[in-house]
């Protein structure tokens, strides 16, 4: 068990950072206490029988106990913790913070401790992130605006840009590129004169892309064809179809439009 007091009634807000989670983590370990709720502020509805706390980001906080994590833990809790946090689950956070915590007094084994339930729901939210992720690099499309520029759309439910970013990146290393999440208003930019570098920006609500080259736009008629002729009315299998390539990607799928 963690030497830890439980702050019952007690919330942590933060700005919704990976570095404003480790700052709780720091902050939690200094006091040896833990809340009752960590969440972010955007998701916080305050009531009256709650206390709630917002804890800015320090990046020295933050960049000692990610050192911490990966000299005095493991690297592997460090990979399962950041991609737990890029998670859509809402209770994640709290989760995070025990794995941690717990992680600094036990070491290494605490990947192993499926027992401790927020290490179980930190390993399973790793594995949902990159099944996701694993499912959208089969799924991506991309399409090109012009002069070397290309586009692709995706509408995970977790946050998964960047995996898909690097595998575009690695597939097409000499290609401009542009992924768009349209549920987060992010946008992942690589540009081939740069091929170290990359970023990852906001962008407004509105943004999409309807313009493309006239080649593309005649590839997008000969791969929709193609799909078209190829199936047998017969032999159509849709919950199957939806296993592989679920529903709620097709809005982003050029074949399914």
């Amino acid at each position: 068990m963690l030497d830890f007091k439980i702050l019952e009634n007690v919330a942590y807000l933060y700005d919704g950072s990976f570095n404003g989670l480790l700052t709780i983590v720091f902050d939690c370990y200094l006091k040896k206490v833990i809340p009752s709720t960590i969440l972010p502020k955007e998701y916080y509805v305050a009531n009256l029988l709650e206390k709630s706390y917002f804890i800015s980001t320090n990046e020295e906080k933050s960049n000692r106990i990610w050192h911490g994590i990966s000299a005095n833990i493991s690297f592997t809790a460090l990979y399962d913790c950041y991609h737990a946090f890029l998670s859509c689950q809402k209770q994640k956070d709290l989760a995070i913070v025990n794995y941690l915590l717990h992680g600094f007094k036990v070491g290494p084994s605490i990947c192993h401790r499926l027992t401790l339930d927020y290490v179980l729901q930190v390993t399973k939210l790793r594995k949902r992130v990159f099944g996701e992720a694993h499912r959208l690099k089969g799924l991506v499309r991309l399409s090109e605006i012009g002069n070397n520029l290309w586009y692709s759309s995706i509408s995970p439910d977790n946050n998964v840009i960047e995996q898909v970013g690097h595998f575009l990146i690695e597939r097409f290393p000499t290609q401009n590129l542009i992924l768009h999440d349209k549920n987060r208003n992010l946008a992942f930019l690589y540009t081939s004169k740069n091929r170290k570098n990359y970023e990852i920006l906001e962008v407004p609500a509105d943004f999409k892309v309807t313009s493309f080259s006239e080649e593309e736009k005649q590839f997008q008629k000969l791969w929709k064809t193609f799909f078209e002729t190829i199936a047998i009315d017969e032999r159509k299998n849709t919950r199957l179809q939806m296993q592989f390539m679920p529903k709620k990607y097709w809005k982003d799928l050029v074949e399914m439009n």
